[in-house]
């Protein structure tokens, strides 16, 4: 691979532009010092190595679930190429010192503006660059308690031709991609252990245990135990993994707005059956949609009253509330003034160069040079995709302080696997700085990306070796004192709710599934002989199939003789996210449930789902009737493996939810499945096949067999799925587990509606007389229909009043009109 590179980079270019710095290779040919440490443990990286590498991370993001979306599109899978960035520890030590004295600076300008606003009085930054800016907020000026604002800063930084580097941007209002950078570290030294272990690099987690370090002691006053909250969006941000990967490792709860609320002045969190005081809050929620009653009063993502609790000073906002107006990109030709008259010295990382255009003599050199240069609203609002030079130039006459023109970074490059070898791309290195101790400390390494237009940017781990091997990880000899008393867990509503449709979504795949291999079985056998007592029972269980998950077209005719109209049937059941009640749409509504309480599970759940997608995209590329039940009991297994990682959880309010939902919709599968298979009589044979494949379904064939030696009657059956307490696939035993579940929860009173609705469903089954329930009028058993039909009305009352009194969510947040109109 490096000799490849090697010669690819050396070969002669007819581009005019000037040569990029490589971070590979030297102008000479050879390899920089940081690849030349690892050039023995590289040598066996050829492109059929690196071609089976990535296949490899595919299927390590995919088990792991790691998701990015670029705003306004649906998520797509991260992308990450298998070769680091390397940069020596000699190469890495001026931008550290950089970073570090940048994000002071930063720090600095921030507490300015919002406080005695020396530069904008002196006139180091004209008052339009600041005032123009959408991420200044006018409510909180003078109302700054907090010295050190920003605590943890992204800058995103690339090298010159000559090797120097610059910044290109920086991210101070709630800077992302830190999860993301450490799954890249995860998977890569799972992928290329050899090459890992060889070289001597920082550990990333060090960093992370500092930034947790640097959160709790963020708590205003002298709190103990402070509570600190990550802030999200929700599951459908584009950068949901992020956050979530985040909150989870640092042992945070990833909340949202609706699950906070401030009462007299504090922010409380509303956990479970309980009002819990909220110290500080990790923002991912933009700082104008953070209070709905002082800023934007359409958000339906923020607290309402959050900005008085700030003024207050009884919570601490990470980053502050308006830190997202030192991004402004107008700042950046000012701020080596700045440096010198905040912190009395020269700025060391310089900035990209640009040009604020609402400088008269700097719009004119801009016009003369517009072709050459890239311009850009101060805020980065977007501009029309098809926005031609001439117009853009008209926005920038109409507002010039609102426009910003930089220089075209000359970005270095670096090696990535490309279809034909490893090939040189431009690259962008994230660096991230913490507010640890009294100063910042920047991470040893870093999220890289490739500069790619027009879809997901493949990313890169970034190494830094160490300068000695003895030398601490991050250079951090210890973590600051933390507390070490045992925070209690919080669930909030919202969060309990995810976890009961977990349970119950999960449930419903396993169960459709399990009817979809019993009918394909029987349609590999039967179905061509729809007049047999196999091919009868094929048709129940697809009609039956198709009364859980309804198709468009209907099961296929009984007296069909086309034996693919039953493979496409099951195809659309276990594929179609569109067909109600399908295992896709199940799936899909179970991920969704699992995307918004990422923090409080296990990494392995996202295996299963990886597990199940390899699955379902086997299916879809295949034609093969056979593949049809491969690919089923694959996600079968999957969902199984599911059960298992839920079954090891804690068992606190949360897993009760899981436990309830699962019951509860294992309940209503029975009772579905037992109805219009058991209820009606059809013939001995036909009757005798269908309760047969009943009891498979219902993975019960073991223990009838068992029990009645084989004799197959509905009287059994009908024992064994509804009454039995030692079956646990039982509308009994799962009554008893809604029981257990239900009495832990902190609202059960012994009296509540739920506890209500449970007793009925008991007397119901109990009262029951069984020899009754299976008597025959005509062709069907109408007391066995009745008796179905009550249980199955009485556990959709008790789903909802769960739903009603024990995930209760805060009130929905209401847009105010500040015009008065309405």
């Amino acid at each position: 691979m490096l000799q490849d590179y090697s010669t690819a980079v050396a070969q002669p270019t007819l581009s005019p532009e000037p040569t990029r710095y490589d971070e590979v290779v030297a102008p000479d040919g050879s390899l920089r010092p940081a690849w030349k440490a690892l050039a023995s443990s590289a040598i066996g990286l050829t492109h059929e190595e690196l071609q089976r590498i990535s296949g490899d991370i595919v299927r390590f993001l995919s088990d792991d679930g790691v998701r990015y979306s670029r705003p306004g599109e649906s998520p797509s899978w991260w992308r990450l190429d298998p070769v680091p960035i390397v940069v020596s520890a000699q190469e890495w030590a001026p931008l550290e010192v950089g970073l570090a004295q940048r994000a002071e600076l930063l720090n600095a300008v921030l507490v300015d503006l919002y406080g005695p606003q020396t530069l904008l009085s002196s006139g180091v930054v004209p008052p339009e660059v600041v005032l123009g800016h959408s991420g200044f907020l006018r409510v909180l000026r003078g109302s700054a308690r907090e010295p050190h604002p920003l605590l943890i800063t992204a800058s995103d930084v690339t090298r010159t031709a000559t090797g120097d580097w610059q910044v290109l941007a920086d991210r101070t209002g709630a800077p992302s991609g830190i999860g993301y950078a450490m799954e890249n570290r995860r998977v890569i030294s799972r992928v290329v252990p050899e090459l890992y272990r060889g070289a001597s690099l920082h550990r990333v987690a060090p960093f992370f245990q500092a930034v947790r370090a640097a959160m709790i002691d963020a708590a205003p006053g002298e709190t103990s135990d402070p509570r600190v909250v990550l802030l999200s969006p929700g599951p459908q941000s584009e950068t949901a993994y992020d956050q979530a990967f985040v909150a989870s490792s640092l042992g945070f709860p990833l909340v949202q707005g609706s699950d906070l609320v401030v009462r007299d002045g504090i922010v409380w969190l509303r956990a479970y059956g309980r009002l819990e005081r909220v110290d500080v809050i990790v923002r991912r929620v933009d700082a104008s949609f953070s209070d709905p009653l002082e800023l934007r009063g359409d958000s339906q993502l923020g607290v309402t009253g959050l900005v008085e609790a700030v003024r207050r000073g009884t919570v601490t906002v990470v980053n502050g509330l308006g830190s997202g107006v030192v991004e402004n990109l107008g700042l950046a030709p000012f701020l080596d003034r700045a440096c010198e008259v905040l912190l009395d010295e020269p700025l060391r990382l310089p900035s990209i160069r640009s040009y604020w255009l609402g400088d008269p003599a700097e719009l004119e050199l801009v016009r003369a040079r517009a072709d050459e240069l890239t311009i850009r609203t101060i805020d980065r609002s977007p501009l029309p995709a098809d926005l031609d030079p001439e117009r853009l130039l008209e926005l920038v006459d109409a507002e010039p302080h609102r426009f910003v023109a930089q220089e075209r970074p000359h970005h270095s490059q670096t090696a990535a696997l490309g279809p034909l070898g490893v090939r040189p791309e431009p690259v962008v290195i994230r660096t991230f700085s913490v507010r640890y101790g009294s100063a910042y400390r920047t991470l040893l390494g870093g999220l890289g990306s490739i500069m790619e237009t027009g879809r997901v940017p493949r990313s890169k781990d970034v190494w830094v070796l160490k300068e000695r091997p003895d030398e601490p990880d991050q250079r951090l000899l210890e973590v600051l004192p933390m507390t070490t008393v045992r925070a209690p867990a919080a669930m909030v509503p919202r969060v309990l709710e995810d976890m009961f449709w977990f349970g119950r979504y999960a449930e419903r795949a396993e169960d459709t599934l399990r009817l979809v291999i019993a009918a394909h079985g029987l349609a590999q056998d039967f179905r061509y002989r729809p007049w047999s007592a196999g091919g009868q029972t094929l048709q129940v269980l697809v009609r039956k199939l198709h009364d859980l998950s309804p198709g468009p077209d209907g099961p296929p005719d009984a007296g069909t003789l086309d034996g693919a109209a039953y493979d496409d049937e099951l195809r659309s059941v276990l594929l179609d996210p569109f067909r109600p009640g399908s295992v896709a749409q199940s799936i899909g509504s179970l991920r969704d449930a699992a995307q918004a309480v990422r923090d409080q599970l296990s990494p392995d759940v996202w295996r299963v789902f990886g597990a199940i997608d390899r699955a379902s995209g086997v299916l879809a590329d295949s034609r093969l009737s056979l593949q049809v039940n491969d690919s089923a009991g694959r996600m079968l297994t999957a969902i199984s493996a599911l059960h298992g990682v839920t079954d090891s959880m804690m068992r606190d309010d949360g897993w009760r939810m899981i436990v309830l939902g699962r019951a509860v919709e294992r309940c209503q599968q029975v009772v579905r499945l037992v109805d219009g298979t058991v209820s009606t009589r059809r013939g001995i044979d036909v009757d005798r096949d269908v309760l047969t494949s009943v009891l498979g379904i219902a993975e019960s064939a073991v223990t009838h067999r068992r029990r009645y030696r084989g004799y197959v009657r509905p009287a059994g059956v009908v024992e064994l799925l509804m009454f039995d307490a030692d079956n646990p696939r039982s509308v009994a035993f799962n009554l008893e587990r809604i029981a257990d579940a239900l009495h832990g929860l902190p609202a059960s009173t012994g009296s509540t509606r739920p506890e209500r609705l449970l007793a009925d469903l008991r007397i119901e089954l109990e009262g029951v007389d069984l020899a009754r329930l299976v008597a025959i009028e005509g062709e069907r058993r109408p007391y066995l229909e009745q008796t179905l039909g009550a249980v199955r009305g009485l556990l959709t009352r008790f789903a909802d009043a769960v739903v009603e009194v024990h995930l209760a969510p805060a009130p929905t947040p209401r847009s105010f009109d500040l015009t008065g109109s309405a």
